[in-house]
């Protein structure tokens, strides 16, 4: 596999242990390459703070924090409860290391981490970035970007990654140490470029289609699903039109007043729960997102090897033109049409020594170019390898996850349906009585 700035063997550790028993702490807590970081520790975002301070350019700001936990799996079944390692991380330092990953591990679907700002919301819910549920659905999906990253059997291996969940204080420049940005600057120029890879891999375009499709199908899925909960909404509303209408009636009828305020306890309480079925309606609304943005996570994939395909292609291409030169110089004769052939005729054949010098030039371009392509070549099957393995991997995971959380939803909603059937049971048995 490429370098993919992981150690065949990474530690992780207490932060706030002494150095002498940090360093005995981390050995006993060694993660091999391959497995899983979360058959060794568990990790949470246990809590979100909201906190004031001065931003680069000298500013009041207010921001997030959040509070990431650890503690040995073996804990539990050892029956202690140590105090967990913890720390506190922004966003913007959960977006470093996610683009890191994505420069460090091109050939990987790096799981995404969830919206900064609310998309398919319905009307009733706040967009704003601060409000407290929106700060805790954002909550939950950063702890499952951690626990996406920690069970990747290659991911959660990465020595940066344990930085970011040991190191409170130093981790940025760690980061920035590895010189990933100038890798990151270079590499978004070449994909923003235009080029067209001659002989397109079939699985990888078919790949980048689906994920264009998987993002569209998710997509409607979410507006439709944010329609769908306005005019919930609205129906629970109504309800609670019902009660109050019921609930006032009942004041000036006498022989039916205790039958008509008990069916407007029903329409009332039928109502006041709308805010709850609708909180865990986010919660599937929030999986699917995940999946939308996992599909900008696949596509990548597929477009950073049309690039390693490409590079490969002009390689091969520029030392197949390195030796017709070659070839055009031994023999005397220009094949095609070029400003070489022109100068040539205008102003007559080069000389031996000067074809002589050419020639050397052009065997230790070749020689270069030989070597180059055999590198591009390597590194594009690897890449493919070790792609396809992990969409594979990725592919089981997402049938698993949306079959899952499709079936919830829909015993959600059945759920909800049922409940709306027995509160106009329980009204018409209240009618009965009068």
């Amino acid at each position: 596999m490429a370098d993919s700035g992981s150690e065949d063997i990474a530690v992780i550790g207490n932060t706030d242990l002494t150095p002498s028993e940090s360093e005995n702490n981390l050995k006993n807590t060694m993660v091999e390459k391959g497995t899983s970081l979360l058959k060794k520790m568990e990790i949470s975002v246990a809590e979100a703070e909201k906190r004031t301070g001065k931003n680069a350019v000298n500013m009041q700001e207010t921001y997030t924090v959040y509070l990431i936990e650890m503690r040995p799996v073996d804990a539990a079944s050892e029956g202690t409860n140590p105090v967990p390692d913890s720390l506190w991380r922004r966003y913007s330092e959960f977006e470093l290391l996610r683009n890191y990953l994505l420069v460090t591990y091109p050939f990987l679907v790096v799981p995404p981490l969830p919206e900064k700002r609310a998309e398919f919301v319905w009307h009733k819910l706040s967009a704003d970035n601060m409000d407290p549920d929106f700060v805790e659905r954002r909550r939950v999906g950063l702890e499952n970007f951690l626990l996406r990253v920690a069970s990747h059997p290659d991911l959660s291996t990465d020595k940066i990654f344990y930085s970011f969940l040991t190191e409170e204080n130093g981790w940025k420049e760690t980061v920035f140490e590895t010189g990933f940005q100038a890798k990151a600057d270079s590499r978004l120029k070449a994909l923003n470029a235009t080029f067209r890879v001659k002989n397109p891999d079939k699985r990888f375009a078919e790949m980048k289609h689906y994920g264009d499709e998987l993002q569209s199908v998710i997509s409607q899925l979410l507006r439709v699903r944010a329609r769908a909960a306005d005019r919930l909404y609205g129906v629970y509303k109504v309800h609670g039109n019902y009660g109050r209408v019921f609930s006032e009636w009942s004041a000036i009828e006498k022989e039916m007043g205790d039958g008509l305020q008990s069916a407007g306890h029903h329409m009332d309480a039928y109502a006041a729960s709308v805010d709850d079925i609708l909180e865990e309606e986010e919660h599937y609304a929030d999986q699917m997102k995940e999946y939308l943005f996992y599909a900008d996570a696949l596509r990548a994939v597929c477009r950073k090897h049309e690039l390693t395909q490409y590079e490969l292609e002009m390689a091969a291409q520029d030392l197949t033109s390195k030796k017709q030169q070659r070839e055009e110089l031994a023999t005397g004769t220009i094949r095609t049409f070029s400003l070489k052939g022109v100068t040539s005729k205008l102003f007559g054949q080069e000389t031996p020594e000067q074809r002589e010098a050419k020639l050397k030039m052009l065997e230790t371009q070749i020689e270069e170019g030989e070597e180059l392509v055999k590198e591009r070549n390597a590194e594009c099957e690897e890449f493919v390898k070790s792609a396809w393995v992990d969409i594979e991997r990725f592919k089981e995971q997402k049938d698993h996850d949306l079959r899952e959380a499709l079936i919830s939803y829909a015993i959600m909603q059945i759920s909800m349906c049922k409940k709306g059937i027995q509160v106009w049971n329980n009204a018409k048995e209240c009618f009965s009585k009068m």
